[in-house]
């Protein structure tokens, strides 16, 4: 850009499946201004309110607390105000559900009610948008879904897009500690593709370790107990800095289920190796029950914000409800990084350096910048994959 030309105006988004906000956080983080975030969860909903409402950097942004089956993107009241028209919207983003895809969920596919893509499908031909970005887990890679998404990727090259690509994120690689694989589709309108190829992001191997991610936290948790809790951080500091790892994987678990824990016998039995019991999540400190959430055989439990510290978001971020809705919330959750780095390349296109100077170009995203570790620990990662957790 040159001197005393206007910088653009925003990259604007709406995002569908919005959950607590890790997607959106980390596109906003990529340049994207959000113009509405669409949810049914009302924990969810009001957790996004509560970060969103009053806040400088997202004025405008609507929370729609509805069935995304139910929301016309041009008549709705709470989107009626943007008048958008057809091509306008730079993103339509979304983690559509995904249960119809996972293995816990029986992987249903089609067949599945839940299933969004058809919803997120009509959405795209209403709103044309220049950008579309699908994120689900990755089982929906699986050769049992080859057609289906060959289907969803014929459909969006019928309505003008480019297939930029199907494509296995490693969460790790983008500074989440935590081994979380993300299935991701981007497409772009073709007249942005012409002359632009759309690079996906690559991460690098210097992964954030739990034990790094975790003490300072750990830390503000132990000192108001004294010599006990002193006691416990420093076991803790030595079995989470021996092992040096990501975490399992955080599962959010299901509203027909009970209480929140930190996923199946295999992953608690990796997070006792960090040092952690992973039989229950420990109250918020103002509420701590010592002998419940820190004094325990197997180690400390984690609060809900460290498990959103894991997930990769920012420690402003508030989650809403009780403990095991805020919980649930935070382990259904798209790491905040790796949304940025996508959100990055996506921008990259829409608005190539020469032309938006504002665009940052660096693709790896803020909270990955700078982060360093030993070789050592990039392979304790490949061992929990090996594991399956």
């Amino acid at each position: 850009m040159t001197a005393g030309t206007e910088h653009p105006q925003p990259l604007t988004s709406i995002e569908i499946c919005a959950g607590a906000g890790g997607q959106a956080v980390g596109l906003h983080d990529a340049g994207f201004r959000h113009l509405a975030l669409l949810e049914i969860d009302k924990f969810a909903c009001k957790t996004l309110r509560t970060n969103v409402r009053d806040h400088p950097d997202w004025v405008g942004c609507e929370v729609v607390e509805a069935d995304v089956k139910d929301v016309d993107p041009f008549k709705h009241p709470q989107l009626v105000k943007f008048g958008l028209e057809p091509g306008e919207l730079d993103l339509l983003a979304g983690g559509v559900p995904c249960p119809p895809f996972s293995v816990a969920g029986r992987q249903l596919g089609a067949e599945d009610e839940r299933d969004l893509f058809p919803r997120m499908l009509e959405l795209v031909e209403q709103l044309r948008p220049k950008a579309v970005m699908i994120e689900n887990v990755k089982g929906i890679l699986e050769a049992k879904f080859e057609d289906y998404r060959k289907q969803i990727v014929s459909e969006l090259e019928g309505y003008g897009y480019d297939f930029c690509g199907w494509e296995l994120i490693e969460a790790c690689r983008y500074g989440v500690p935590q081994l979380r694989p993300r299935a991701i589709l981007v497409m772009i309108a073709r007249e942005f593709t012409a002359d632009v190829k759309f690079e996906w992001p690559v991460g690098d191997d210097n992964i954030v370790t739990v034990a790094e991610a975790l003490d300072q936290t750990m830390e503000e948790r132990c000192k108001p107990h004294g010599a006990r809790g002193q006691a416990v951080l420093a076991k803790w500091r030595a079995d989470a800095g021996e092992r040096a790892t990501v975490a399992p994987t955080l599962v959010g678990g299901s509203k027909k289920h009970g209480g929140a824990d930190l996923g199946p016998s295999r992953a608690k039995a990796a997070w006792g190796e960090l040092g952690i019991d992973a039989m229950g999540v420990a109250n918020d400190p103002d509420r701590c029950d010592p002998d419940r959430d820190l004094f325990r055989e197997n180690g400390p439990m984690l609060t809900v914000e460290q498990a959103a510290i894991i997930q990769g978001f920012p420690r402003h971020w508030h989650f809403e409800g009780g403990k095991t809705a805020r919980y649930r919330q935070v382990g259904n959750a798209f790491p905040p990084p790796v949304a940025e780095a996508v959100g990055r390349a996506i921008a990259a296109v829409l608005r190539p350096a020469d032309e938006a100077g504002t665009v940052p170009q660096d693709l790896v995203p803020a909270a990955r910048r700078g982060a360093e570790l030993s070789p050592a620990s990039a392979d304790n990662v490949g061992d929990l994959e090996a594991a399956g957790v």
